[in-house]
């Protein structure tokens, strides 16, 4: 199984995190045009993927072979190609189970091939704006912002109350680091479209400048 994946230094560290078959051969890239020095392999993955017209078009040219993309934000109907969605976002890749989209049984039976390759099982979710944890975390690292600017506790022991009394991995203000605020504001953003609740805390956006 040989696969080319675009990946920064963290997402490359988390895809390896859980091993690889030894069948399994993966071609590290730079950048997304140097997909086409790789035309004879078994799967994409673009975990750097940008929902660009270019980078869409440029990615189809390869979709005779399965083409996995992290977008978390941004749905299959939206992009409108024959894609398979993940969520990769910083700290979601270190878990054996992946949530991922597809609109095709075929694709999904190939990707999952691709993923098994990687120690990975796929989780079927509808194809909807920030699948289900990253909704969920995303929420959370809302709520913690809303306390912070209601002076209920400080960023620290926020954190520090949360993975104790949960058991999470990361306190609400270390996923929204790890992850980035901005990722976190653009799916909020686009959710609260949907539904007020939703709505991303002012003391957030304000760090971001916004």
């Amino acid at each position: 199984m040989q696969l080319v994946v675009l990946a920064d230094e963290v997402l490359q560290e988390e895809l390896l995190s859980c091993g690889q078959r030894n069948d399994a051969e993966i071609k590290w890239v730079h950048k997304v045009e140097e997909f086409a020095q790789h035309q004879n392999v078994d799967g994409f993955i673009d975990l750097l993927f940008e929902n660009t017209k270019k980078r869409i078009e440029l990615l189809k040219g390869f979709s005779s072979k399965p083409v996995i993309i992290n977008s978390v934000v941004d749905t299959l109907e939206e992009i409108d190609a024959p894609f398979v969605r993940i969520n990769a976002w910083p700290g979601f890749l270190k878990r054996r189970l992946v949530e991922a989209s597809s609109n095709s049984k075929p694709l999904q039976k190939k990707s999952e091939e691709v993923l098994d390759s990687l120690n990975r099982k796929p989780e079927w979710v509808p194809d909807v704006p920030g699948f289900v944890t990253a909704r969920v975390i995303a929420m959370i690292v809302n709520e913690a912002w809303f306390a912070l600017e209601e002076g209920i506790s400080t960023k620290e022991e926020i954190d520090i109350a949360m993975k104790l009394g949960t058991s999470y991995p990361y306190g609400p203000f270390e996923w929204g680091k790890r992850i980035g605020l901005e990722k976190i504001c653009a799916l909020l953003d686009k959710l609260n479209k949907i539904s007020k609740r939703y709505c991303p805390a002012e003391l957030m956006k304000k760090q971001l400048g916004g």
